[in-house]
């Protein structure tokens, strides 16, 4: 694989030396965060609002940051945190508290909630040490600098991912940051946004790639299917080998990007992933969007692109670009408003806007760079809504007794993460003997088919001996987000005719780890 990013930063970078600055968390009233709010699909699911109304403190290391996470009454007490200063391993130390759960040499945001990281004053870099979102929600990451994380050779940092969610992640907004490295995984680098294992709802805006082997990816392997709804705008793609993202499974709505030298892909769907792909800017790359590596197709609607000097390999058995003239194979609805701007003017306003250090400014959609209005949102947590603008009404589950065929039998499954000895294709076996539980309390579960089936109806089984365990849950069309309805205990549930590929069930609340038996689904 083509390292041409290890030649072009390694003068620069050999000068640049580790601060062993020391840090203290500091009283900071003055909250210089505050912008006119998340975009995207950040915005679904009850909404991405950090620490926004919690308290402002100041930190200038990695301590600093943890301190500041485990000084709080609770793990979901709002906080913003204000970074400035250079944080690397030298002053990164691990913190107890009964609000956190830190490492030592990572940033480590960890089954808690309603924070904002946000660089202030003369910047903040994360130097060689990246920021790790574990089991949490509503977070927001502004305007810091995460370059050089390794996850081989000396030091390593969250796997080597510059930002990486994983386990059962909701609601991150990420903007205005750039992630950089200097090469590739033979160099000791890995990606630079990476989500997995039950990731969803998460939007990175504004923001700079570059330099790297690899950009990032939904879904650490053709089985982790469980992360969706992500929305790439406004970010410059530069000098990255693949992985701009790569899509595994879920849905994504990739628009107003500019990408510069993607040496050997782009934007690489697989697995059943859903793309939509608009006004984006393609300059000096090659196989900018398609399904690669794998025989596993992924999906694409396009439209507004520009390719500019862009080259396309041929198709093979693991190798299906969507080019040289891109056609769309598959439609995605978007639950959210957003305006693009014309393709043609995106490597403009994306270089006024990208990246640290650029006043947050935005775009007004009309590819002039403005700076948003400030808002100044209460405290929230945010709790599960509708993507879509009219709000489902809670429904009392009906008898679990239903007529007609049940499509989940002979359908595929898939679902969070599952209890030792559990399966999730338990829950379309027809035998009620067999079931599926959750790792946790919460979770979900999925029925899948390879078309397009129309669902109006579900029954939802819990396995002997666990009745009532199932408290409050969700129905989702999984390719839209869209909630078509939502209750307390297992049954069954009648909803508007929904033409789908994927329908999960997803359990927020329970008395004890639920055991579903079968999830079965019906057309009406």
């Amino acid at each position: 694989m083509k390292r041409r990013v290890a030649r072009r930063l390694q003068a620069a970078l050999a000068t640049l030396a580790l601060a062993a600055a020391t840090g203290a968390v500091l009283s900071a009233p003055e909250a210089t965060a505050a912008t006119a709010g998340a975009t995207g699909y950040a915005t679904q699911n009850g909404g991405t609002t950090g620490g926004a109304g919690g308290q402002t403190v100041r930190a200038t290391t990695g301590t600093a940051i943890h301190a500041a996470l485990c000084g709080r009454a609770t793990s979901s007490t709002p906080i913003i945190i204000e970074v400035e200063g250079t944080i690397n391993h030298g002053n990164t130390s691990q913190v107890s508290g009964g609000s956190c759960s830190t490492a030592a040499g990572v940033i480590e945001l960890k089954q808690i909630s309603n924070v904002t990281i946000v660089g202030v004053g003369s910047g903040a870099v994360f130097d060689q040490l990246g920021i790790h979102i574990r089991a949490a929600s509503n977070i927001v990451v502004q305007n810091v600098t995460v370059r050089n994380v390794k996850k081989s050779g000396s030091p390593t940092s969250n796997g080597g991912d510059a930002i990486g969610m994983e386990s059962d992640v909701r609601n991150v907004w990420v903007d205005h940051v750039t992630l950089e490295a200097s090469g590739g995984e033979s160099e000791g680098f890995d990606g630079l946004f990476d989500m997995k294992d039950n990731t969803q709802y998460v939007t990175l805006s504004y923001s700079v790639l570059r330099n790297s082997g690899r950009g990032g990816l939904v879904g650490s392997s053709e089985s982790d299917l469980s992360n969706s709804f992500i929305t790439y705008h406004h970010n410059l793609y530069e000098n990255i080998d693949s992985r701009a993202p790569l899509l595994r499974g879920g849905t994504a709505h990739i628009y107003n990007n500019h990408y510069v030298s993607l040496n050997e892909s782009g934007i690489n769907s697989r697995a059943g992933a859903r793309a939509k792909v608009d006004n984006n800017y393609f300059e000096d790359s090659k196989d900018v969007l398609g399904t690669f590596y794998t025989d596993a197709a992924g999906y694409w609607q396009v439209s507004g692109n520009v390719f500019d000097n862009v080259t396309w390999s041929s198709p093979g058995t693991e190798n299906n670009p969507a080019g040289p003239d891109p056609q769309s194979n598959t439609t995605v609805a978007i639950p959210y408003a957003y305006t693009l701007d014309a393709a043609g003017c995106v490597p403009s306003v994306v270089s006024r806007t990208a990246g640290a250090g650029k006043g947050l400014q935005v775009s007004d959609g009309a590819c002039s760079p403005q700076t948003p209005t400030p808002t100044t949102p209460a405290p929230t947590t945010p709790t599960p809504t509708t993507p879509t603008p009219t709000a489902s009404t809670p429904t009392t589950p009906a008898p679990t007794q239903s007529s007609g065929t049940n499509l989940s039998i002979g359908a595929g499954s898939d679902g969070s993460s599952k209890a030792d000895g559990t399966s999730y294709g338990n829950v379309r076996d027809g035998d009620p003997s067999t079931y599926w539980s959750p790792a946790g309390t919460t979770g979900s579960v999925s029925i899948k088919w390879g078309s397009p089936t129309a669902v109006s109806r579900v029954v939802v089984k819990e396995a002997a001996g666990a009745t009532g365990r199932v408290g409050a849950w969700r129905l989702l069309d999984a390719d839209t987000g869209a909630v078509l309805s939502s209750g307390s205990g297992a049954g069954g549930v009648t909803f508007a005719r929904t033409t789908l590929s994927k329908i999960t069930f997803e359990i927020t609340g329970a008395s004890a780890t639920p055991r579903v038996a079968e999830f079965e689904t019906y057309a009406g």
